[in-house]
């Protein structure tokens, strides 16, 4: 299979100008799993509490171990997300974060080498111009984006835009998704192929459901060479399942209500070190991987 077009390939624009100063999403994938575990991949919206302290929890979560990270762009409508995150987003908004500031935090986070993901809804994208926004998002030092509410039979502009920019590019799956779906999704994802563990929205949970399981394997039989796996992932013992059969863990939620419930910006960065940390170590391996 061509491997510029599958859930987890090399991109044939690797050689392009400007990508070797990016990091690699794939690359960060393939070496987690080279230490024996999955690799942990962390969410936070830009601007929550505002820009400066938002990249300082970042530098925090990469300082404990996050090996990619998803930077939220702030939206007024995020159908996907749950309520601790809608309130961060919410507060980011009312401050005056728009797209600019999440170039910015692109800018600022890239030198530390691990893979910058942005998460957006595509509205703000196709606002903002979609070969512009990859432009801006390729300059800045971003590896790629994650586009919730996207589907690849609606991303032409998009899937032309990160070919000519060089940017990896997520869709999810969720437990509803067909065979054909899932084989749709794989050929068109590049860095990986987002595993929702259950349908509804983003949040922390006390279990996770039994289908994320399944829907990973099925991914993997529909063409991703790569398959992480988000939405109620937050506990270390989370970490521990799936990472006995996801390549990666995506953990959001609990992030963002830590870094809401500290009293201080020190405070919350101790506790987002603390909990990325103990991610991180849980997300090892076991023999039957």
């Amino acid at each position: 299979m061509n491997q510029a077009r599958t859930g987890g390939g090399a991109p044939l624009s690797a050689s392009r100008p400007g990508r070797a100063n990016r990091g690699s999403v794939g690359a960060a994938i393939d070496a987690a799993a080279a230490e024996g575990r999955a690799a942990l991949i962390a969410y936070l919206p830009v601007g929550f509490p505002d820009v400066a302290e938002s990249i300082g929890a970042v530098k925090a979560l990469i300082d404990a171990g996050a090996d990619i990270v998803e930077l939220g762009l702030p939206y007024s409508d995020p159908v996907m997300d749950g309520p601790v995150i809608e309130g961060a987003v919410t507060a980011a908004l009312a401050g005056g974060v728009r797209v600019a500031d999440t170039m910015r935090a692109v800018e600022a986070l890239a030198p530390t080498g691990v893979p910058l993901l942005v998460m957006s809804y595509y509205a703000p994208i196709l606002a903002t111009g979609v070969e512009r926004f990859a432009a801006d998002l390729a300059s800045a030092g971003g590896a790629g984006l994650i586009t919730p509410d996207l589907i690849p039979d609606e991303a032409g502009a998009w899937l032309a835009a990160s070919e000519t920019h060089g940017l990896d590019r997520v869709f999810l799956v969720a437990p509803s998704s067909s065979d054909s779906r899932l084989r749709l999704v794989a050929e068109a994802c590049r860095g990986f192929v987002y595993v929702a563990s259950t349908m509804g929205i983003t949040g922390e949970r006390t279990t996770l459901s039994a289908a994320a399981k399944d829907l990973t394997v099925r991914t993997r039989a529909a063409g991703a060479s790569r398959a992480c796996v988000g939405v109620g992932v937050s506990t270390p013992a989370h970490a521990a399942e799936v990472a006995q059969y996801a390549d990666g863990v995506i953990v959001g939620s609990a992030f963002v209500r830590l870094l809401r419930d500290a009293e201080t910006p020190a405070a919350a960065r101790a506790a987002l070190s603390d909990l990325a940390g103990r991610l991180r170590q849980s997300a090892v391996r076991g023999a039957g991987r």
